[in-house]
């Protein structure tokens, strides 16, 4: 797959390859989508397994799984996003368990075989950089496929309504472009996401039926922010009332698989089992 789609997803990460690496660790706001995850993986994670980290960016939790004692796979489309993985797994002294790094796209998975993974990720959002939607079911299906049988598989996309409910105090200008505002609204088709990229904005809905009429189980789905919408007001409730926020967080962890809870975060996640 090489669409105008793809040129722009590639164009805009290569852009500032270093804020993917950045933005999962720089405050309160955007650790909870990292946190959140890692405690989902933890809760299904063999003791050891071997990972495919697809669409990996430069390498965040696979780092972290890595360092878990786990043997990864990165796959990522833009190559600058490979060369700071590189830069950083070599940092964190954690090459034994980086068993691969490949530059491709989570359309074609092509490289590997069928059931050849312990565990499958796609995080972060990349599935809601793929378009059309016939190439969101390749996606899929390719995901599927190099998963073991019993192999548990995570994917985690933006949610359309949790950015519609950011947008008021986020991005009230991008109400102004009526047409492109009905179109994230109606198709949750984005061709302005941080200016000139692409992005799709699934529902949970959408997102579950991706997975319809396959080999596999859904186990559970996450709203990975929660009910913190705004990154500023996020921010300062964690820094001025630090007693409040250990509290909030508890209670985050307990309601974020409510189905409105999931629908309204930032970013969602499900998770399958192969049959």
């Amino acid at each position: 797959m090489n669409n105008k789609e793809v040129k722009l997803t590639k164009k805009n990460y290569a852009r500032n390859p270093l804020e993917e690496w950045k933005r999962l660790a720089q405050d309160p706001f955007h650790k909870l989508e990292f946190d959140t995850t890692i405690k989902f993986l933890k809760k299904y994670l063999p003791k050891k397994a071997l990972i495919l980290d697809a669409g990996s960016g430069p390498g965040r939790y696979s780092i972290e799984l890595a360092k878990m004692g786990h043997d990864v796979v990165l796959l990522d489309l833009v190559p600058e996003h490979l060369e700071i993985a590189k830069k950083k797994i070599k940092k964190e002294k954690v090459q034994t368990n980086i068993k691969d790094i490949v530059e491709g796209s989570i359309t074609d998975l092509s490289k590997f075989n069928d059931n050849s993974f312990d565990v499958v990720l796609c995080l972060g959002g990349p599935l809601s950089h793929v378009c059309p939607e016939s190439e969101r079911q390749k996606a899929i299906s390719e995901l599927i496929r190099v998963a073991k049988k019993n192999a548990f598989i995570f994917v985690s996309v933006m949610s359309k309504y949790g950015v519609l409910l950011a947008t008021p105090l986020g991005w009230p200008q991008e109400v102004s472009y009526k047409k492109h505002f009905k179109n994230v609204v109606h198709e949750g088709e984005d061709y302005m996401w941080r200016g000139d990229g692409y992005c799709h904005f699934f529902t949970s809905i959408e997102l579950e039926s991706l997975f319809a009429k396959r080999n596999v189980s859904i186990i559970e789905k996450v709203g990975l922010e929660g009910l913190n919408v705004n990154i500023e007001a996020t921010n300062k409730f964690a820094k001025e009332y630090p007693k409040a926020w250990k509290n909030w967080l508890e209670i985050h962890n307990e309601i974020c698989t409510d189905p409105v809870v999931v629908d309204l975060s930032g970013h969602m996640m499900i998770i399958v089992k192969k049959k």
